[in-house]
């Protein structure tokens, strides 16, 4: 009997926001499934690819990147950085041989618990369809 495909998925938070907006889920018992790790960081401006590059290698099968909207940045800029960033970045996943749909950038305020659970859901949905990650490593 075969076991149906549970995806795993790295969470890249920004603290400020998306963080909170994940602890804002858990307080208020919105139900996500558990797929995902999450990693605080202090900003999605701050998220290296090489971060995301790692997290492939070594089995998540997605990332997600969270952080502040548009004008609530704590940093004032750092969620323009990471829009930069991650532009670049899933243009080189064809590269890699990862499907984009792996990768996810995503605003989330700390009020929004709901919208956190959601795309957490849907990223999970998305993934279950894509299978795992098979990465070819060669030696």
């Amino acid at each position: 009997m075969s076991e149906a495909f549970e995806p795993k998925i790295l969470g890249l938070l920004c603290s400020w926001c998306a963080y909170g907006g994940a602890d804002t889920a858990g307080v208020s018992r919105a139900q996500y499934p558990a797929n995902i790790r999450i990693v605080r960081v202090m900003c999605s401006g701050r998220v290296d690819p090489l971060f995301i590059a790692r997290a492939f290698e070594n089995g998540a099968d997605g990332v997600l990147v969270a952080g502040c909207h548009s004008g609530d940045c704590h940093y004032i800029s750092g969620n323009s950085y990471a829009t930069d960033r991650f532009t670049a970045f899933s243009g080189l996943l064809d590269f890699f041989g990862i499907d984009r749909r792996r990768l996810k950038l995503a605003w989330v305020s700390a009020s929004e618990g709901t919208r956190f659970a959601s795309v957490v859901a849907e990223m999970t949905e998305e993934l279950r369809a894509l299978g795992p990650l098979r990465l070819k490593v060669q030696s």
